[in-house]
């Protein structure tokens, strides 16, 4: 594959009209929810929404809370690296940690506005770095979204099992979900492994050469070195709760988090979607929840891009030479 090809492979492409208005209409629908709610909470307390507000940020202890985020962002970007190299290992070539750390930091100062377009500058990165064909960076990628959709479903499962008593009636789908989700998964595996289908040339792409190669046991080592950052997660999120005045427990909070992780990867500004599922899923503190949506997820993104800061001049260097 000649290096044209592989450029041409790795750039991002401009988002269609389509979805330049279905991401407009998620927004104004997003931000046209959270202002009903919390001007209706503030209107149930006699104030005006910025008073409101003004009342709930200023009953935050904020201290204690910057310290947990802070610990919790660098122990997220050692996990996630490690995930990435072992993909990387798996399917491709033997990088080692510390080679991937400068790119895996840096590109989430572009994930700042999407995941997936972060994840793309990898791919880019490790093609000219490493002269690996970009299809095949490209396909670990999506090896590694695909995987992630699969093992926060699997957490939101297990979070309903042990609370499904104390949940709202919608997440009664999740065992339905979750069990049309495993037979996909199954025969996802099956085809690729050429037991089903096995003369259609689909699966002989480029841009799916890690699903050829993986075996089963690459999707359960995927799930085990992931789970410890939702874990943490979890007693951090809960944590932080009790910080902005609202009363969570780990078990409360195990179901609810996988969802919301799935809402912040929606492409709206401000993380808009996932402050909204807090207060769609903490109806009874409207306003501590749209403040703690909003700093959490915010401050998450924002510290983690500073951590690309740091390795930025080092990506540089190994991508240009200078």
């Amino acid at each position: 594959m000649t290096e044209e090809t592989n450029s041409e492979a790795t750039t991002p492409r401009k988002p269609s009209v389509l979805g330049r208005v279905l991401f407009l209409i998620l927004t104004a629908a997003c931000f046209a929810y959270l202002y009903y709610r919390l001007n209706g909470a503030a209107m149930r307390e006699g104030l005006s929404l910025i008073d409101y507000m003004t009342q709930v940020f200023a009953n935050v202890n904020w201290l204690p809370w910057l310290l947990l985020m802070v610990t919790y962002s660098l122990l997220y970007f050692a996990i996630d690296t490690l995930v990435i190299t072992r993909a990387l290992n798996w399917f491709i070539a033997d990088i080692k940690y510390k080679d991937i750390m400068p790119i895996r930091a840096s590109a989430y100062i572009i994930s700042i506005f999407n995941e997936q377009i972060g994840k793309g500058a990898m791919a880019y990165y490790l093609n000219k770095r490493y002269q690996i064909p970009g299809w095949e960076v490209g396909s670990v990628m999506l090896f590694i979204m695909f995987c992630e959709i699969f093992y926060l479903l699997i957490w939101a499962t297990i979070g309903y099992v042990v609370g499904r008593g104390s949940l709202p009636e919608v997440f009664d789908l999740i065992p339905y979900i979750a069990l049309g989700a495993m037979v996909i998964l199954i025969l996802w595996i099956l085809y690729f492994q050429g037991t089903i289908l096995p003369n259609n040339g689909l699966r002989d792409k480029r841009i799916l050469h890690a699903f050829r190669r993986a075996k089963p046991w690459h999707y359960a080592a995927f799930f085990l070195l992931r789970s410890p950052a939702l874990l943490t997660a979890v007693v951090v999120y809960t944590i932080a709760l009790n910080l902005f005045g609202v009363d969570a427990s780990f078990l409360s909070l195990l179901p609810y988090l996988p969802v919301i992780f799935f809402a912040a990867t929606l492409p709206t500004p401000m993380r808009a979607a996932a402050i909204t599922f807090w207060v769609i899923l903490f109806p009874e503190n409207e306003g501590q929840m749209a403040a703690f949506g909003f700093v959490q997820h915010n401050f998450f993104i924002l510290f983690n891009a500073a951590i690309g800061l740091v390795f930025w001049r080092r990506a540089q260097r190994d991508l240009f030479g200078r």
